[in-house]
């Protein structure tokens, strides 16, 4: 005959849930798992430590993308605890009623009623207590799943998509391809290998540009974590995972980002050093103060970058090797063909920047680099002051050297960076300008840079009215 329809949910008062098998590891585990990650262990010596073999440590890690997908934060007093479940069951074993063991725990007789009913296992049509089951039915329970924002609406999830992984444009539009790149297969980015050219907006800046772009549609919104869940963790579908490749970093799993090391050189007077620049290049407020620095490739080629410290705009400078370079051999003392010696640098720099008005080109920071070592002339070229940071420094040119992070997600190291057009290089300073920006209010450079140009052509119209 078997038994009828809703008999469980009467014995119970819940729905029939799926059988739990042999119950899972607690959670209180697990969250003492990545408290020991958090600490500084790998995932298999943090498994160890809990109890958990190393498997299990390396897949709950793999699952949740490096980071935890449970709060921390043991749940608060209100809630039954694996401890006191345990009480319970030996409390129930010895035939004591719902008010003693109410009594013993310091619980109302209400909270034991219902867990004995609720959380008792079923198995065998009658209601059995056993402490482990209860904790799973009360974790399962708990967990209240639903649905990720960007899988129920397709225009957040489309525009959260273009922004990672959209296409670099110039400013008419026309797409520019960068290197072919081949297929994405679940590991970190290529070591030293070329990465996609994409828009590769951060999860930050894509959650922050929404407020600007949608103020008054409430449907348009979604955290930054929410992006890197989205990404990381296994099972939330949202997001094609291969996005990963779009951020910064290109990794697979999160991890501590490695500090970025610095090598210059030392080969400047006393009065170009960074401490007798402007007092005002410091602050920001002044428009017009530069930092420089160079991206370098394999066979010795490079890039030039310059970034702007109020508006944060960045300009690539293109540095092509000079002729014979490769041909014939190289002359002791003579001119560097690679593209960045002192004296190509300077034809270089002083190409950009001369195309700047005067009130924006004031001062340039650069590193001790010896490329940068007859800068008098430059100085005199284009009326911009030269000074050099102090050695093993780089945080005192902290634009440019974030700037320089986020180019070599277009221009890896260990790669030729030789092969890129003066158009290429336009073409990512575009994309990179045309990023909302934390510290600028969600503008973006080239925002910021343009109404930095109209300050400038209204003072001037003012002066000569």
């Amino acid at each position: 005959m078997g038994r009828p329809a809703g008999w469980l949910k009467e014995l119970t008062g819940r729905s029939a849930m799926i059988s739990p098998g042999a119950p899972k590891t607690r959670r209180g585990v697990e969250r003492e798992f990545w408290r020991k990650v958090a600490a500084g262990a790998s995932s298999e010596d943090a498994a160890v430590m809990v109890g958990v073999s190393p498997a299990v440590g390396a897949r709950w890690f793999r699952q949740g993308g490096g980071m935890p997908t449970i709060t921390l934060t043991d749940p608060g007093g209100r809630y039954l605890s694996f401890a006191e479940r345990e009480e319970i069951m030996l409390l129930r074993e010895q035939k004591h009623g719902v008010r003693e063991i109410a009594r013993r725990l310091g619980r109302d007789p209400g909270t034991i009623s219902r867990e004995l009913r609720r959380n008792a296992a079923t198995r065998g049509g009658r209601l059995e207590y056993r402490a482990s089951v209860a904790q799973w039915k009360a974790e399962l329970m708990a967990r209240r799943p639903k649905p990720a924002k960007l899988v129920t609406n397709d225009r957040l999830r489309e525009y959260v998509q273009d922004r990672l992984d959209g296409n670099v444009r110039l400013p008419d539009g026309t797409v520019v391809a960068g290197p072919e790149v081949a297929a994405w297969e679940g590991r970190n980015k290529p070591h030293r290998q070329d990465r996609r050219w994409s828009t590769a907006w951060s999860p930050q800046q894509i959650s922050k540009r929404l407020e600007v772009e949608f103020p008054d549609d409430e449907s348009m919104r979604i955290s930054h974590e929410a992006i890197y869940q989205s990404l990381f963790i296994e099972g939330r579908g949202a997001l094609k995972r291969e996005l990963v490749a779009a951020l910064r970093t290109g990794r697979a799993l999160r991890k501590p980002r490695a500090r970025s090391q610095n090598k210059p050189q030392a080969h400047v007077t006393a009065d170009v050093v960074i401490s007798e620049r402007p007092a005002e290049a410091a602050d920001r407020a002044v428009p017009g103060h530069w930092e420089g620095d160079l991206i370098i490739g394999t066979n010795r080629s490079a890039i030039g970058t310059l970034v702007e410290r109020s508006s944060r705009s960045t300009l690539l400078v293109h540095l092509p090797r000079l002729e014979g370079y490769g041909e014939q051999p190289r002359t002791k003392h003579g001119p560097a063909l690679s593209g960045y010696g002192a004296v190509a640098m300077n034809t270089a720099l002083s190409a950009s920047l001369i195309t700047l008005p005067e009130q924006l080109r004031k001062t340039l920071t650069w590193d001790r680099g010896k490329e940068l070592s007859e800068y008098a002339q430059l100085v005199l070229d284009t009326g911009t002051r030269v000074f050099f940071a102090d050695p093993h420094s780089p945080w005192q040119r902290p634009t440019n050297e974030n700037t320089n992070g986020l180019l070599r997600q277009y221009f890896p190291k260990g790669t030729d960076l030789s092969r890129w057009t003066a158009e290429d290089l336009a073409a990512v300073a575009y994309t990179l300008n045309n990023r909302p920006r934390k510290a600028l209010d969600w503008k973006t450079p080239a925002e910021v840079f343009a109404e930095q140009l109209q300050s400038i052509q209204r003072a001037s119209v003012a002066t000569t009215d």
